[in-house]
Formats: C-alpha cells, structure tokens, sequence
C-alpha cells in the first residue's frame, strides 16, 4: 500500500497562542510554580537554607538549559528541570508535585485558537491526508496541553498529537518528525509541515520532509518568551513558502501532495 500525504503542524504560536500580555502571566506562573515546589521540598541534611530568589534563580537554569538542550534536538522534561534544580539546592525533588501544578496553571490560562485553525485542519483532512502536530512541550507536560485542545475540537481532525516530553527528541531533530509521519502511515516525500519558527523548519529539513511552511500570523512572542526562547535565525534557504493565515496551506499542500505526490514544492 502506498504512503499516504501527510502534513503535520507546530502548535504554540501556529494552531494555539496567548496575546502576549498573556504569554508573560503564563511563564511567570510557570516560575511561581516551581518556586512553591521547591519551596515546599524537604531539605537534605546540611542543606543550607535558601531564599525565594534563589530557587526562583535555580528553576530559571535549568529552564534555560532544558529549552538549550531543545534547540539541540534533546528533550528535558518539565520534571527533570525542577528535580535538577531541587538537587542543586539540597533538596529532595519532588517532580510529580511540579507538574501537578503546572497542570492546574494550563487549565487555567485562557489560550486561544489561531484564527481559522480549526478549519485549516478540517480542509487538509478532506483532502484525505493524515494530520498531526508536533509540539516541543518544554515548559509543562503535553499531557495537560492536550486535555486543553480535546474540548476545542481539535482531535476531531488532528490523528496523531507527538509531545516532545514523552519523547527523547525535540524539534529539530528528525527522529520526532519521523515518528509522528510512522504513527500517520506516511513518509518524508510524502509529508509537510507548518510551523512559526526555526526548529520546526530545520526539523523537517532534517527529516527530509518534501515541504517546509513559515507560518508568521502569530508572531507577537511577549519579550519573556522571546528571550527565554532565542533561537537560531532563520536561514531563507529553508522557507519553501511563508504564509500569514492557516487558509493558504490548504492550496499549497494540495499541490505538493495530492495526487501521486509528483508536485514540486
């Protein structure tokens, strides 16, 4: 049986966002968690006694060095930052403690659907593709972002949902593309993806996606995010086509994929 087209999809910032007056309450919410966490950590034995700003400090290293290890294709997960973290300290981690709280803080943060999103991931369905999104989650657990989606309707097209901290990869690195394409019963000739950043072009350069899509509709970052996550600058080599609504993927794909897949990008 041949391989069936695919195109898969970046989500923050691409199908989901907060304004950016949002983003910044959400991480510092994320930052108020793990000082809580640490905070209430038991101490080892001769562990000095430290001060919020210092755990606020040692949750910001690990954060920065887990979203350094992402830019490398490595996944740290939420988990591991705040129990490496806790150790630095003196302190016994307490990771499910952590992601307990990070779930709350998804469920209550108002994020926000891409404009025509929905849609976007209906139409390529109709045009007999698989579907998937492939998201680097290395700030809270994927498992928490997806009970936030499922409501939104989103599983009602997307087939495949790959979070990087229930995989050992992170975009760019090919594995975690492939994996999704495995799980849609397709393959890289076959396959495109769409997403808001470097990782996500890189990535399907790297795991020799037939198409890559700059999508740059929702690139107002809070100036927290954006220093938190630098990335590399984008290289124009790799934006096969950059497009500013959901809308316009639709015709591209199409020709790109449909068919027998002879269409050149």
């Amino acid at each position: 049986m041949p391989a069936r087209p695919a195109v898969t999809f970046d989500l923050w910032h691409t199908l989901v966002y907060l304004e950016p007056r949002g983003e910044a309450a959400y991480l510092a919410g994320q930052y108020d968690a793990a000082v809580r966490v640490l905070q209430d950590a038991r101490a080892e034995p001769g562990a000095p006694p430290v001060t919020a700003d210092q755990l606020r400090a040692a949750y910001d290293q690990e954060l920065r060095l887990a979203v350094a290890e992402s830019h490398a294709g490595r996944s740290v997960t939420p988990g591991e930052q705040i129990a490496r973290a806790a150790r630095a300290l003196g302190r016994v981690p307490n990771p499910t403690a952590f992601e307990e709280a990070l779930g709350r803080l998804v469920r209550a943060t108002p994020f926000q659907t891409a404009p025509h999103a929905l849609e976007t991931l209906d139409a390529v369905r109709r045009l007999g593709m698989g579907v998937g999104i492939v998201s680097n989650t290395v700030g809270e657990p994927g498992r928490f972002i997806l009970e936030m989606l499922r409501p939104r309707g989103f599983d009602r097209s997307v087939e495949v949902f790959t979070f990087s901290d229930e995989q050992p990869w992170t975009k760019p690195a090919p594995e975690i593309f492939l994996r999704t394409l495995d799980e849609l019963g397709s393959i890289p000739d076959r396959a495109a993806h769409i997403g808001d950043g470097w990782a996500d072009l890189e990535g399907a350069r790297r795991a020799g996606l037939k198409g890559r899509v700059l999508f740059t509709g929702l690139h107002a970052y809070a100036p927290e995010y954006r220093s938190l996550n630098y990335a590399p600058t984008i290289d124009p080599a790799l934006i096969q086509k950059e497009i500013s609504d959901l809308r316009e993927i639709v015709p591209i794909v199409e020709a790109w994929l449909a068919g027998d897949g002879a269409g050149a990008p």
